[in-house]
């Protein structure tokens, strides 16, 4: 995913003004949130090299972004975006579609490429969910009654918090987040064509969404969703052991 630095500009001073105002800037929730992020981010990222080499493009290889060093995928204005809101990116996965071996379309590459890194995010919220289970049920004095215990737990919520963010913040279908290159195979050519040429258009909606209550009833639901659905699964799977 790409967004023109006017765009991220004009975000990241909205955020900004609009929290120092409203108090609503926490030091110790970004410190706390600040590892769920560069996990968030390099799995992220690393997933979209992952796919389009699996597809036979080695460009991310060749750029070195088959690596889950964070510094190889973040993106300095997106990190600070996801450590205030929970929503942001890495730096893009460049990909060439025509080094595609396998036998699809170049599109449906684009799509699987894209799809992997939301997947990838909401992997590492079910595996967070998971290792959260586990101490609370067998280490539940370490990780309940400890200092240091309890820091962990934070940190594990607000990683699969943001984990689960960014995987739906990129699904939405709008230019050029990840879910609109998903839905492109499904599209017919005139509709791909008209995405393509009006993507300025698209900036400015995303805009007007994100600064505005609408991105809050759009993707809270969602993230809520998506969190009691992860929590019931791995709460119905610790069931069957204990």
């Amino acid at each position: 995913m790409y967004f023109d630095s006017k765009y991220l500009y004009i975000i990241l001073a909205f955020i900004i003004v609009t929290g120092l105002f409203s108090g609503g800037f926490n030091l110790l929730s970004i410190l706390f949130t600040l590892p769920g992020v560069l996990i968030a981010i390099t799995f992220h990222e690393y997933a979209h090299a992952l796919a389009a080499y699996k597809l036979g493009d080695d460009t991310p290889k060749y750029q070195g972004r088959l690596s889950l060093n964070p510094l190889t995928h973040l993106d300095p204005i997106a990190v600070i975006l996801l450590l205030f809101v929970h929503i942001g990116w890495g730096k893009p996965v460049q990909v060439n579609p025509n080094n595609f071996t396998r036998k699809i379309s170049s599109k449906a590459g684009e799509a699987i490429v894209a799809a992997a890194g939301p997947v990838m995010n909401f992997i590492i919220a079910f595996v967070g969910t998971i290792i959260f289970y586990v101490l609370q049920v067998f280490a539940t004095n370490f990780a309940l009654e400890t200092q240091t215990g309890l820091i962990i737990m934070t940190i594990l919520q607000y990683a699969i918090i943001v984990n689960i963010g960014l995987g739906v913040f990129n699904l939405i279908p709008l230019p050029p987040l990840d879910g609109s290159k998903v839905i492109m195979p499904f599209l017919s050519y005139n509709a791909q064509r008209w995405f393509t040429e009006h993507t300025h258009i698209f900036y400015i909606i995303f805009l007007v969404i994100w600064i505005t209550p609408i991105s809050g009833l759009i993707i809270s639901p969602i993230i809520e969703a998506i969190s009691y659905g992860i929590n019931y699964l791995v709460a119905a799977i610790f069931g069957l052991f204990i």
